[in-house]
């Protein structure tokens, strides 16, 4: 185990996958040597120790580099149970330390063409450029905010080269208009309603587009989710294809688990030039959860804050990853997934705020069943100055069954109160299934009531799996269906 790095080793350090000179060999197996045993390292020639309080994220199973994933807990990583949570670790010692601002500067994902090479000779090329004894001497002699710079200056460059750029700071839309339904009803100060329907399994669209007109009076946006549970199921674009075929408006979902760099930036472009105007980035779930045969399962080419922060500029800066000119950029209103309970609400709110800060401009948060409990997040965000940054949708799923209710309060980053649970069994008990999709129901109208008045929600997220006809009900019975 790691000296400075609490959990074991995910993977075997990265090889380079090009032939070095030997010098360069030698002094990657001497970083290797001196950094395996104190950090646990892999090698990813990317090193961010200096911003994640000294431990290494590349412990995490998804490779993430900017935050945890909603599945984040205080117990252990969802993916593997045996260790904790790294990125949780990393936060918990941010804040001891007083080095949680560092969190918040968007990093980049790996160059994947220095993987497997030392990242002290960049270090060093650093400070030859600025001066080595210039820099050695305000190391040495100077104090405080000085000698902080130094550091500053010597490893910042290091971390954020010249084609990505990150910063902690928030980056205002280079636009004004609205350039989406949700959008204009959400500046409209409007209480939006959107739903989740599922992608089809096969490639019949019969079922989808029904759901699809019988949702499309009652909200505003039609969530199509990409491949949830790593499970293979129709494409998000060509289900929003097929709601802007029949009228409605959606919201695409694109998974990093699924993307490379190239992929993402191509999609954007062909989703857009379909006419999809909504996008909502999540990093994904880990293939852990997925059907056997299982794919990768050790990293993320990308987590969701890259891909915010990649599809923002694409938007706003009108240019590729790489530098290269877009001369039609893509428009589109910027959505990620939000998670109230997944861990410590004070670290959510550190990761929301990155998440605002790289380009998200509504959030759309995973299921809440607790209300009051919602609202130390709330105020956690509130906190960190970013409620008038971001559009708040809160997800809500009705309960259909006591089962479900069951299987609910082992999904990560979802916490069901023992009461609910309660009544869901006992309503299961008198009254049978139809019992229980009854208070299913009757629980999710008293959830919309109390976050309806409630300071920074702008809206609801219903995600009926595969319950879509009660999508309605639950729009006419909570008050909340627009006349005209």
């Amino acid at each position: 185990m790691p000296i400075f790095t609490p959990g074991r080793r995910w993977q075997p350090p990265f090889m380079s996958f090009k032939h070095e000179p030997f010098k360069k060999r030698a002094l990657a197996k001497i970083e290797l040597i001196v950094k395996g045993p104190l950090f646990g390292c892999r090698m990813c020639g990317n090193c961010l120790l200096q911003e994640t309080a000294f431990i290494c994220p590349m412990e995490c199973p998804k490779g993430l580099r900017n935050g945890p994933c909603g599945g984040s807990t205080s117990d252990h990583c969802y993916v593997d149970k045996t260790r904790p949570c790294i990125w949780y670790k990393i936060y918990e010692r941010s804040f001891k330390m007083g080095r949680e601002e560092k969190l918040l500067e968007v990093l980049p994902p790996l160059d994947w063409e220095k993987v497997g090479e030392e990242t002290w000779k960049d270090v060093a090329d650093c400070i030859r450029k600025h001066g080595t004894s210039k820099v050695m001497k305000s190391l040495v002699l100077d104090q405080g905010e000085n000698r902080y710079k130094t550091w500053e200056m010597i490893f910042h460059t290091v971390r954020q080269p010249e084609w990505w750029q990150g910063d902690d700071k928030y980056h205002v839309p280079a636009y004004t208009e609205p350039v989406s339904a949700l959008e204009r009803g959400l500046k409209a100060g409007e209480f939006v309603v959107a739903c989740e329907i599922a992608p089809p399994l096969s490639m019949s669209t019969k079922k989808l587009i029904e759901n699809i007109n019988l949702v499309k009076p009652y909200v505003t946006a039609i969530n199509f989710t990409d491949n949830a549970s790593a499970t293979p199921r129709m494409t998000s674009w060509a289900c929003s294809k097929f709601a802007i075929e029949n009228g409605a408006e959606p919201v695409m979902q694109i998974a990093a688990r699924d993307r490379t760099r190239a992929s993402l930036q191509g999609e954007i472009l062909g989703a857009t030039a379909m006419g999809v105007r909504n996008v909502l980035c999540v990093t994904g779930d880990s293939p852990v959860l997925a059907p056997q045969p299982r794919g990768r399962m050790d990293i993320n080419d990308m987590d969701a804050i890259q891909m915010i922060w990649i599809l923002r500029r694409m938007r706003d800066e009108g240019h590729y990853l790489d530098g290269r000119e877009i001369k039609f950029p893509p428009k589109f209103f910027l959505g990620a997934a939000a998670s109230p309970f997944a861990s410590d609400p004070k670290f959510q709110a550190l990761r929301e705020e990155k998440k605002v800060n790289a380009g998200a401009q509504f959030f759309q948060t995973n299921l809440v069943y607790d209300p009051d409990r919602m609202e130390i997040w709330l105020n956690e965000i509130a906190k960190r100055n970013i409620l008038d940054k971001v559009y708040i949708m809160i997800g809500i799923t009705p309960l259909k069954s006591a089962k479900m209710t069951h299987f609910m309060t082992q999904v990560p980053g979802v916490y069901v109160p023992d009461p609910i649970i309660k009544r869901m069994d006992d309503a299961n008990e008198k009254g049978g299934p139809q019992g229980a999709q009854e208070e299913g129901v009757k629980i999710a109208l008293e959830i919309i009531e109390k976050i309806k008045g409630k300071q920074g929600i702008h809206g609801l997220h219903i995600m009926p799996v595969g319950w879509e006809e009660i999508v309605p009900r639950i729009v006419t019975e909570a008050n909340l269906l627009k006349i005209g």
